[in-house]
């Protein structure tokens, strides 16, 4: 784009504390993270926004007309609404006026209109969100993908998701030699049914990953492995259940630090200790996923997604963008699209 600072389109009627928290979140993204956000919605409620925020940020405002409401069906609501907030989102992409897509709307509809409109990677059959969630290791996360965008996946799904989630790994997480891992029940190669039997011999024999062996549930988050492959539906729920232990664990560090003065003055103590354990299990922090496999950077954040969920999507997307992630899934793909067509499906 002739540019070396990144331009994300966020979807500001996406969500479901849009377009406020969405806004706050982009102003303080641009404002800190060196980026140029182009929001995208209805002009009159995003300036609102943009003035009771930080009036003193600019930002361009690319107007669109409706939403895909949470509660209906991705395809036909696209088609119906041509100029919805993630539709005008993706062509900004797809006609090079912006380098990522971040948006927390209906995930569906994201994921459909990135493939309508920006189309599938060659030889990718089908994209895969992949999340970070930390680990056991301070500093060393687990990238696990497929979380939602493949309720039924086939082994070549799971070999190419593999493979993305190498090429994600090593160059925006900076993990050398990335551990592979197939989510399964068990550690034994003969264990799990006929999906995870087939993507077994498929993930052991290809030599552009490093593929470690099966990864039990107990094992995501020990830091054992630096990608985790799984279908969508078995990823979604391992993805929520870990959000929730997130918030889980959160509660109870509130409920026991100890009350009144003495708990003031212990907190004050611990408090950057408590900020850093936050940012490794607080899902906030994460900002959402990326939808690897599509021709444009793509980040799906959580419906729920408040100001500071947003950011961290953004800088998702500008680390995704700096890494030339697109480009390097592209060559690395190239190597292994013979030999991944020919090991069948």
């Amino acid at each position: 784009m002739g540019s070396t600072r990144a331009r994300i389109a966020v979807d500001a009627m996406g969500g479901d504390y849009a377009p406020t928290e969405i806004v706050a979140g982009a102003l303080r993204a641009q404002q800190e993270l060196g980026v140029e956000v182009l929001l995208v919605g209805d002009p009159q409620q995003i300036e609102a926004c943009m003035k009771h925020h930080n009036p003193s940020i600019q930002m361009e405002i690319v107007p669109s007309e409706g939403v895909v409401e949470m509660h209906e069906e991705p395809l036909g609501a696209l088609r119906r609404k041509p100029k919805a907030s993630i539709n005008v989102a993706m062509d900004l992409v797809k006609q090079n006026r912006a380098d990522a897509v971040v948006s927390a709307g209906h995930s569906g509809a994201a994921m459909a209109s990135a493939l309508l409109r920006l189309g599938r990677l060659p030889g990718i059959d089908r994209p895969a969100i992949g999340t970070v969630l930390p680990t056991m290791i301070a500093g060393k996360p687990v990238l696990v993908l497929d979380v939602g965008a493949n309720v039924d996946c086939r082994p070549k799904f799971l070999e190419q998701f593999a493979v993305m989630g190498t090429v994600y790994s090593k160059y925006v997480l900076e993990i050398d030699e990335p551990k592979v891992g197939l989510l399964n029940i068990g550690e034994e190669p003969s264990k799990g049914n006929d999906l995870a039997l087939r993507t077994y011999e498929l993930l052991q024999s290809n030599s552009q990953i490093t593929f470690v062996g099966n990864a039990e549930g107990r094992d995501v988050l020990t830091g054992h492995f630096d990608v985790v492959v799984c279908d969508g539906f078995v990823g979604n729920v391992l993805l929520k259940f870990a959000e929730a232990m997130g918030e889980v664990l959160l509660q109870i560090l509130r409920e026991e630090l100890p009350q009144g003065l003495r708990g003031r003055i212990g907190t004050a103590f611990l408090k950057p200790n408590l900020r850093r354990i936050k940012q490794r299990i607080d899902h906030a922090e994460h900002g959402g996923g990326l939808l690897l496999g599509v021709a444009g950077i793509c980040i799906i954040s959580h419906g729920s997604s408040q100001a500071p969920s947003i950011f961290n999507a953004v800088r998702f997307a500008k680390e995704a963008v700096d890494h030339r992630v697109l480009e390097r899934i592209r060559t690395q793909y190239d190597n292994v699209t013979t030999a991944t067509t020919e090991s069948g499906d």
